[in-house]
């Protein structure tokens, strides 16, 4: 199983429809999202996947209640944290980087991604795979990225959009 990775799209429409592009391109049956969407408007460029969205806010997320309502049909947005099974894998999601370091560590997962940085990140802590795709949206450090992880291998591939 695939999934995509997307963060901190920061209401760049160009690029997240450019992510949904490449998401279906590469066939992934999940894409999580950690935070950052900013405006209840960006959820008409993520009605084009596939696939079902799982995300949670992030810190710049301040129309939570518009966002939620925007996303259904396309998927959901959890608080802060969100824990899921997909492939037969633990993931754990998150937008800071805060607590990345103790979950790798603490082997109750298999995947943990983040986002918060603006900065693509794939690493092994402990045999956890932990990504942080980058930022999609492309506003603080102009490179623009997502990343596609396969679950079974367990390796991500960082995507420049």
């Amino acid at each position: 199983m695939r999934i995509g990775v997307i963060s901190d799209t920061h209401d760049n429409l160009p690029k997240i429809e450019r992510a949904v592009e490449i998401f279906n391109e590469r066939g992934v049956e999940l894409v999580l999202h950690a935070g950052d969407f900013i405006s209840p408007f960006t959820a008409n460029a993520f009605k084009g996947l596939r696939c079902k969205l799982i995300g949670v806010f992030g810190n710049n997320d301040g129309e939570k209640f518009g966002l939620k309502a925007r996303f259904e049909g396309i998927g959901e947005i959890s608080e802060d944290v969100r824990e899921l099974e997909a492939g037969g894998r633990r993931i754990v999601v998150m937008h800071k980087e805060l607590l990345v370091e103790p979950l790798a560590k603490s082997g109750l997962y298999d995947l943990v991604v983040y986002g918060h940085t603006h900065k693509a990140d794939v690493r092994r802590v402990n045999g956890t795979l932990v990504v942080n795709p980058g930022e999609a949206g492309g506003w603080l450090y102009g490179r623009s990225t997502i990343a596609v992880v396969d679950l079974e291998r367990m390796e991500a591939e960082i995507i420049e959009i």
